[in-house]
């Protein structure tokens, strides 16, 4: 990796600590030059919102992105978006990251999610068998200036926030709690040691001592425990129950098209699937593609996934090891090149998907042990992942503001472990300091980024009225 894209160096200190390694900055001087950092962009300026006059239609970046995409379900993702300004939010990464690269930035990186919403958060199962809360979408990873991230974790919580009706203050105090759990628990990453904060997580305990410390009803409480029970079953068995039937004795993916569409046994897809499956496994550990080894390929499909990402080729691959009754499912997705690579330096990665899988090994606590990519025969780079490992995301169309609060300071405690374990800890918490202002600024920008949000929102319904791009109902 070229040391002026790694996410551990800042412009300032990188060429002195690649000339001298020996003289790599102490932790006085990164929390000085963190602070020398407020005099070049004052936390206040983080507030600052404004469309540029030469600002692109969003409607001309959102159909690039979808140039290489099947045409076929474009019109499924414009209708995803149609639904909300926050489903147009989730479905345009692109569009806010050129409007991020104009914003003030100290020139401290850390690996960036690149698509930090709040609902790109949730609970996953570790390798242990631990419940975890942290990031859980890392398609537009790359290193990159830290402040990106918690802007629009903070600008999605104003945006959901109206759409459940809460008012002005109930929105802009859970961007605010966004930001601020952000800035103080990248204090204290700041001042543990390099393996106590590798080792950090945010834990089914760490919630539920979130809950009571706030004082919240004994409702919230309950909401927790249903959504814990839930994550805990969604395992490769319910998804066998979900997905599946049996056909003459033998197992099958069901048809749902055009959600899930399966691939016949005389299509070429299936074909190359089954190859890039036997090719993925070297990617992999040595004892977990032994444990792969004893499963069999069953079946496979190609699935319609998320907002943002439909369109992308998707495919889900059922595999089976003692019996029918033992289970693994597979999700292949297409992996291109990040939003964020227009506005930063590219990835030093060759393949795709090898960035996404690196990026997510980086930025999360425990990852899925089946993490791998893959180069399709077409070209095309994926990566490899569970389908289902005990995932859960929140409900938050069913929060109260002060749940909403409460879900805020969890996800801006997981970003900034993320971005601790990634970039400078030490200089990210020099320049936010112990002060509220950077907190307020980002909540400001939230509110103004909200808006725009909105803006952009009618700019897609108004272009799918006039004809200018398909939608299809109830997608």
């Amino acid at each position: 990796m070229n040391v002026e894209q790694s996410p551990n160096f800042s412009p300032e200190t990188s060429k002195a600590a690649t000339d001298h390694p020996a003289a790599a900055p102490s932790y006085q001087q990164r929390q000085e030059l963190g602070r020398a950092a407020r005099r070049v962009v004052p936390r206040g300026a983080q507030a600052e919102w404004k469309p540029a006059t030469d600002r692109p239609d969003p409607i001309d970046l959102l159909e690039a992105q979808a140039g290489d995409r099947i045409p076929d379900l474009m019109a499924i993702r414009y209708s995803r978006m149609m639904a909300s300004p926050f489903a147009f939010m989730r479905g345009s990464a692109i569009v806010m990251a050129h409007d991020l690269a104009g914003t003030p930035k100290t020139g401290i990186q850390a690996q960036l999610c690149g698509d930090a919403h709040l609902l790109n958060f949730g609970a996953y199962a570790s390798p242990e068998r631990a419940l975890l809360f942290d990031l859980n979408d890392f398609d537009e990873t790359l290193p990159g200036p830290w402040e990106w991230d918690i802007k629009r974790l903070a600008a999605s919580f104003v945006v959901a926030g109206r759409e459940n009706g809460f008012d002005a203050t109930d929105c802009s105090e859970a961007a605010q709690a966004s930001v601020a759990s952000y800035r103080q628990r990248m204090a204290e990453f700041s001042e543990m040691g390099e393996l106590e904060v590798w080792y950090s997580r945010v834990s089914e305990d760490d919630v539920r001592g979130m809950i009571s410390d706030a004082g919240t009803k004994k409702k919230t409480a309950k909401k927790l425990s249903k959504t814990v029970r839930k994550a805990r079953s969604r395992d490769s068995l319910h998804a066998l129950s979900k997905l599946t039937r049996v056909v003459d004795g033998r197992r099958m993916i069901e048809d749902d098209p055009p959600l899930l569409v399966r691939i016949p046994e005389e299509d070429e897809i299936r074909a190359q699937v089954y190859a890039i499956l036997e090719s993925y496994k070297r990617t992999l550990q040595e004892d977990r593609r032994h444990l792969l080894d004893r499963y069999r390929f069953v079946d496979t499909a190609r699935k319609v996934v998320g907002v943002g990402s439909v369109g992308t080729r998707a495919y889900v691959v059922l595999l089976e090891g003692r019996n029918q009754d033992d289970p693994l499912f597979l999700q292949v997705k297409e992996a291109g090149a990040s939003v964020l690579e227009r506005y930063i330096k590219s990835s030093t990665y060759e393949h795709h998907g090898h960035r996404v899988v690196a990026g997510q090994r980086l930025m999360q606590a425990a990852s899925d042990i089946f993490l791998g990519w893959f180069r399709g025969t077409a070209g095309r780079d994926f990566y490899w992942r569970q389908l289902k490992d005990m995932k859960g995301s929140a409900n938050v169309e069913g929060m109260s503001p002060d749940e909403l609060v409460i879900y805020a300071g969890l996800c801006g405690w997981a970003l900034a472990r993320a971005h601790a374990r990634s970039g400078d800890r030490v200089q990210i918490a020099g320049y936010l300091g112990k002060s509220e202002r950077f907190d307020g600024a980002v909540a400001d920008f939230a509110e103004a980024y909200a808006d725009q949000t909105e803006r952009d929102h009618a700019v897609l319904c108004a272009a799918v009225k006039s004809g200018r791009l398909p939608a299809e109902a109830g997608a």
